[in-house]
């Protein structure tokens, strides 16, 4: 058991507005939603009807249909004819090319690859003796002309730089530099201070002229936008929620007391069927036709059952005796034609036909019998 007391949920409270229209506007919802709630349990009990009677069924059919034309013929093409044709090409190409390839690797291009191979390597040991022998020795008395002509012409170029260097240091730089520390500096300096003037009053004059035009603009047109807001949007915005909160809290009522009022009515439907189409068919089944259908089996059918299946045995036993004369009929007529046959004479036979009595000087035996 709680002993401590629950604390109450606080409810937003409600203005006078809500409290006055809520009713109306329950009403008139619940009088507009009414039709639209039995229209769509209609359409539902109808669906489910037709989903259980006859999609489903018309589904499975064409499932079946669909198996039968799609995928069961390419499961059959695909077991008895691709599978197959596969194998025996596997095959094929086997013979036909996998054992040929492997008889010329092994056979021809192998041999012919242990030669190439030895003949490049005696290439190539006559190669070796040529860079080792020829082309080395030449080679370093080349590098040896080469690093003389090198220092020959460094030591040239040095001396052209150096002379090429001084001429553009006292002839290009220095009249440069004079010339941009006496006469371009000072020249730039004016220039820039001028810019920063002309640049300071513009944006003044320009700082001036936002100012204005800014509280132009929020006196035109901000100031009457923020009263139109606070003054009219918000309190007709509010009154819109209000309104449209109620209409939706009352859409779900209504909806909901449409849904049992469309159950009862429902139900009351079905009862009132039942009463007066199955509980009529129900005790007329019962009541008439069971008794009927027991009297008519009884007196009727019975008898008819008993008398057809004594017909029924009768008709065999007539066709039985039938087949039979016409068997012996024929075997009469065979035998006039072409005489008894020909009784098969008895084989002699060794043993005793008999069972004698044993004694003591008597044998049993056919061939030791006196």
């Amino acid at each position: 058991m709680d002993l401590e007391k629950r604390p109450e949920r606080q409810q937003d409270p409600e203005g006078c507005l809500a409290v006055a229209i809520r009713i109306p506007v329950r009403i008139v919802v619940l009088v507009l939603v009414m039709p639209v709630r039995m229209v769509w349990d209609a359409l539902v009990v109808t669906g489910r009807f037709l989903r259980d009677t006859v999609l489903r069924p018309v589904g499975r059919a064409l499932l079946w249909a669909g198996r039968a034309v799609f995928v069961w013929p390419f499961v059959a093409l695909w077991r008895y004819a691709v599978v197959p044709l596969a194998k025996g090409l596997a095959w094929l190409a086997n013979v036909l090319v996998v054992v040929p390839l492997v008889w010329f690797y092994r056979y021809v291009l192998t041999p012919l690859g242990h030669a190439v191979a030895w003949v490049g390597r005696g290439i190539g040991a006559a190669l070796a003796w040529v860079y080792a022998r020829v082309l080395t020795p030449v080679g370093h008395a080349c590098a040896w002309v080469l690093r003389g002509i090198g220092a020959v012409l460094a030591a040239v170029g040095t001396g052209a730089y150096v002379a090429v260097a001084w001429l553009a240091r006292y002839l290009l730089v220095v009249p440069a530099v004079w010339l941009y520390e006496w006469i371009l500096a000072p020249v730039g300096r004016a220039i820039a201070w001028c810019a920063r003037g002309l640049v300071w009053l513009v944006s003044t004059a320009a700082t001036g002229i936002g100012v204005a035009l800014y509280w132009t603009a929020r006196v035109l047109l901000v100031l009457p936008v923020i009263g139109v807001y606070r003054w009219i949007l918000t309190p007709v915005g509010r009154v819109l929620a209000v309104v449209g909160g109620e209409i939706w809290n009352a859409l779900g009522h209504a909806w909901r007391i449409a849904g049992r009022i469309s159950l009862a009515v429902g139900r009351f439907l079905a009862t009132l069927f039942r009463w007066i189409f199955v509980e009529p068919v129900r005790w007329v089944y019962r009541t008439i036709l069971t008794p009927v259908g027991h009297v008519v089996r009884d007196v009727v059918l019975r008898p008819v059952a008993e008398a057809a299946r004594t017909v029924g045995r009768a008709t065999r036993q007539a066709l039985a005796t039938t087949r039979e004369s016409v068997r012996q009929a024929r075997a009469d007529f065979r035998r006039m034609l072409s005489g008894a046959p020909r009784q098969p004479e008895p084989a002699a036979r060794r043993e005793p036909t008999g069972r004698e009595t044993r004694t003591l000087g008597s044998s049993t035996t056919a061939l030791t019998k006196d």
